[in-house]
């Protein structure tokens, strides 16, 4: 936080004041970048109803794992990055919870989900990061694929 604000020009308390404290600034650049690429990897995705949203969270996931940066976060601070990325304690996985509950309602028949939307919602996102995460929690390799495996089965239309 002291270099950023010192890149800025600014002192470190402006910086505090600006932005509140190291996690919610990693949580606001982490969705700055994370909502584009759901939007995108949704727009781009072949298919419709649950086809289309386990093709697009597989090529979301496919994406995060690839790019460098989040890569780079993933393995220098794996607790600060957990913490931040799956946990209430920051509001990331509120707005990609929101984000799924979004596209459950824009394309699929709320009357043939297996459950609630906003419970759904949710799990979606718990598969992701369940499967995006695994190298940390288990030691397993990250797997996209089975991102999408796991939405196709919860989303059959």
């Amino acid at each position: 936080m002291q270099d950023l604000a010192t890149e800025v020009g600014v002192s470190r308390a402006t910086l505090f004041r600006w932005v509140g404290g190291r996690d919610e600034l990693l949580t606001e650049v982490l969705w700055s970048l994370a909502e584009p690429t759901l939007r995108d990897a949704v727009h781009a995705a072949p298919g419709k109803g649950g086809a289309k949203l386990a093709s697009a969270l597989e090529s979301f996931s496919e994406t995060l794992l690839s790019t460098e940066y989040f890569g780079v976060f993933l393995r220098r601070e794996p607790e600060r990055a957990l913490r931040v990325l799956t946990t209430r304690a920051g509001s990331l996985q509120g707005r990609m919870t929101a984000a799924m509950q979004e596209l459950l309602d824009q394309h699929l028949d709320p009357a043939k989900l297996p459950m609630e939307a906003p419970d759904l919602a949710y799990l979606l996102v718990r598969v992701v990061e369940t499967f995006l995460y695994t190298d940390i929690i288990t030691g397993e390799q990250a797997n996209p694929a089975k991102v999408g495996q796991a939405v196709a089965a919860l989303l059959r239309d």
